[in-house]
């Protein structure tokens, strides 16, 4: 730097110095070289200098010379301090909110979701394993309005702004450069250290960072983690992009040149407890206990510090920083097994959920909501996860003969599907295996076949509503998937018509003998008498009974409708006669064609409905 140009002026270097420092020491302290004209600014600086070119002269210096230099430092210093926390301001708004509106949002759709949840109580009550049950997991996924996806590359790049105006950092610079030429290094980068980093502090606690231990992070209930989380991953991105890289710029304004790294020291002086502290949330977040609710928020975290990392390269690219660059990439590391093992839980939580309450009427299992709204989210996160799933699951053998665990071979999608996808065809497999083990409690077959079909056909609904999950997933198993609800939709059918159409058979009425053959009208009664119990038990239990797809529910009553009507209608029209023609057929006829297929549209309503007459007389 080139000495400012001054006037000739009669007072030595020791008096200019001395001049300053004999002041009264309360007005030493209210009035500061630097808030002075430039004229006096630089008197003060081309003072110094002389001082300095005195002791480090060949010939030897007088004490006097020393000395004034050593108040000069002293004053030096303070004015350092001075210019700086004249200049030192949180980070303005304008700056924090440069880049808070990055994130896409994806709405769970209200109609798997809050009607259930407030009827689920009075469904079914659920046993609570030592993690906490999967239904109340449920009921918070579901209650949340959006979650925030894996889209942080729209806010990308390094934005820098001025921390101090260029006036200022041009006195720091002086100052700087006089102070470390007087061997005063260690005392500059303290004062700058400390003044800045109070700033940067100010800055974080604006932003929301607070100052918590790993120990106090881990200690906070997940939802109060949840709402952090979103305001970190803001946060980070402002203090890498924003924060920490205009401190290192102002540094190199003030001290490249001056000395070895000079700059570097003073950067890691001012953010090394910052970063730390910021840096420690997601550590903390990444060790924390794994738990399926916790995997998309880890998986923000992670996309957030994945498309953060080149920049915090960049930022604490020198030997200095590099301890805050390799905890960056640990954390990131540690974020993706935490993830790893998150979906693993969730497996076995899938695997082992213990509930055996029967859901009321067949419907569907809060599980089987659960668990598809689950990985209808993980599709979601398709491409990191992608990146992070690279082994397929951990499966049961059919040699083991563990009949705890569902059989599976996945040789057949080999080299067709990804290992994700294999993890979600297996958390599938593992829930039908569960929902079978659910099935068998319920005392009716028919019952039991209604609850497969419809837990089933849930499952498949919600992978044809994705087209993600649907990629993934595969048409191949899709189609699986799809006999399989259809396969039980006939047993259920089988199971309940078959002692209804059985009522309905030619045998046992016809009668032959030597002297007169024909149809028995005590059988025959008896025959009608069977049927109309036989269907009004069924019409009683299966009007309770639901199918809460609108179109399943419809397709099922015209299949039964289907079958019962014409057997019914060629029953009648074949026998119905030999009932008119005696006494009291009402007794016995109870109910028309039309009656029997108005009955019918009462099935699966979920509620009692009382059997009509709407037989013509």
């Amino acid at each position: 730097m080139e000495p400012p140009e001054v006037s000739t002026s009669p007072e030595t270097p020791e008096k200019i110095i001395l001049r300053w420092d004999s002041m009264p020491a309360e007005e030493a302290r209210e009035k500061m070289i630097f808030d002075s004209d430039r004229h006096e600014i630089d008197r003060y600086l081309h003072a110094v200098d002389e001082l300095q070119k005195s002791v480090n002269s060949t010939t030897l210096s007088d004490s006097n010379s020393s000395s004034a230099l050593q108040i000069a430092m002293a004053r030096l210093e303070d004015e350092f301090r001075n210019i700086l926390l004249s200049h030192t301001y949180p980070i303005e708004n304008e700056s924090l909110t440069e880049f808070s509106n990055s994130s896409t949002h994806h709405s769970i759709s209200s109609s798997d979701g809050s009607e259930f949840i407030s009827s689920i109580s009075e469904e079914v009550e659920f046993k609570d394993d030592i993690e906490g049950s999967l239904v109340k997991q449920l009921e918070h996924l579901e209650s949340s309005s959006s979650c925030t996806s894996s889209s942080y590359k729209a806010m990308s790049s390094i934005r820098e702004v001025d921390l101090v105006p260029s006036e200022a950092v041009y006195d720091l610079r002086c100052i700087a450069e006089r102070m470390i030429a007087s061997g005063y290094l260690r005392e500059c980068i303290q004062v700058y250290g400390s003044v800045r980093k109070s700033a940067v502090d100010a800055s974080l606690k604006k932003l929301g960072i607070e100052k918590l231990s790993i120990g106090d992070i881990q200690r906070l209930e997940w939802e109060i983690l949840e709402t952090k989380i979103r305001r970190w991953i803001r946060a980070s991105k402002i203090c890498v992009r924003v924060l920490f890289a205009s401190e290192k710029m102002q540094c190199k304004q003030i001290f490249e040149g001056l000395g070895t790294s000079t700059d570097d020291a003073c950067f890691m002086e001012t953010i090394k407890g910052p970063a730390v502290q910021l840096f420690n949330f997601a550590q903390a977040i990444s060790i924390s206990r794994r738990s399926p609710e916790k995997l998309f928020k880890m998986l923000d975290l992670h996309d957030a510090l994945s498309d953060l990392l080149p920049d915090i390269e960049i930022v604490f690219e020198s030997k200095s920083t590099e301890s805050i660059r390799v905890e960056a990439v640990e954390i990131l590391s540690r974020l993706a097994e935490a993830s790893r093992g998150i979906l693993s839980e969730f497996e076995n939580r899938v695997l082992q959920e213990p509930s055996r309450v029967q859901v009321p009427g067949g419907t569907l299992h809060p599980l089987t909501r659960y668990v598809m709204n689950y990985i209808s989210l993980i599709s979601d996160y398709k491409q990191t996860l992608l990146e992070l799933i690279v082994s397929k699951p951990s499966t049961g053998s059919r040699y083991s003969g563990d009949m705890n665990m569902p059989d599976m071979d996945f040789l057949e999608f080999e080299g067709e599907v990804t290992p994700l996808s294999l993890h979600l065809i297996w958390i599938i497999v593992i829930l039908q295996f569960n929902l079978e083990d659910k099935s068998k409690h319920y005392r009716d077959a028919s019952l039991s076949h209604l609850f497969i079909m419809n837990n089933v056909h849930y499952i498949v609904q919600k992978i044809k509503g994705s087209p993600e999950l649907r990629e993934m997933i595969g048409d191949e198993y899709l189609k699986k998937l799809t006999g399989k609800y259809r396969i039980a939709a006939t047993s259920y059918q089988r199971s309940t018509l078959v002692k209804v159409l059985y009522c309905l058979r030619d045998e046992g009425l016809h009668v032959s003998g030597s002297f007169s053959s024909g149809v028995s009208k005590s059988a025959l009664r008896e025959r009608f008498k069977a049927f109309n119990g036989m269907f009004e038990e069924v019409h009683k239990t299966q009007a309770t009974w639901m199918v809460p797809d609108p179109q399943l529910r419809e397709e099922l009553r015209i299949s039964i409708t289907d079958k019962v009507i014409p057997a019914y209608r060629s029953f009648l029209g074949r026998f119905g006669c030999h009932i008119e023609s005696g006494r009291h057929p009402e007794n016995y006829i109870k109910y028309s064609v039309e009656d029997l297929e108005n009955a019918v549209l009462d099935f699966f309503e979920g509620h009692a409905v009382s059997l009509q007459l709407r037989r013509s007389q």
